[in-house]
């Protein structure tokens, strides 16, 4: 990967709708180098695919949560029925495995705190190999999706 493109992957991080046309404008590229550039960049993974960025509280979902999980167990099966579990939940955003105490960390985001405790009460907390929740409620967002550095 070189300077050119860094650049690609620095514009399409800003602008995923650009059009190649407009991309190659941009990174200072003729169409045809710029276009086989992007392809090699899917290709390699570095570009894994195309979405459009959705506003959250204009969507009514305002109630956002960290939920910290100890597990416990640490066999192999219960972890991966957790994981499993946990994947098929839509209000997770995030999760991810931690080393140390707790075992996981969970991005939630609902309605409002009466869709919040019913998703801690009636799923998150009946999770396979689940020990112990414990949440903290996010104030605000300080900073969010932010390009990757290149």
């Amino acid at each position: 990967m070189d300077d050119v493109d860094r650049a690609i992957l620095a514009e399409l991080q800003q602008d995923g709708r650009l059009t190649v046309t407009e991309l190659a404008e941009r990174v200072r590229l003729s169409l045809s180098p710029c276009h086989r550039r992007l392809r090699a960049l899917e290709r390699s993974g570095a570009i894994s695919g195309y979405h459009a960025h959705l506003d959250a509280n204009a969507l009514g979902l305002t109630f956002e949560a960290l939920v910290f999980v100890t597990m416990r167990s640490a066999a192999h099966d219960t972890i991966s029925a957790f994981e499993q579990a946990v994947a098929d939940i839509p209000h997770v955003l995030q999760a991810q495995r931690l080393f140390g105490d707790p075992d996981y960390l969970l991005r939630v985001i609902t309605r409002d705190l009466p869709a919040f405790q019913r998703l801690y009460d009636d799923e998150l907390s009946t999770l396979p190999g689940v020990q112990r929740l414990t949440s903290t409620l996010i104030m605000k967002s300080v900073v969010e999706n932010r390009p990757l550095p290149l």
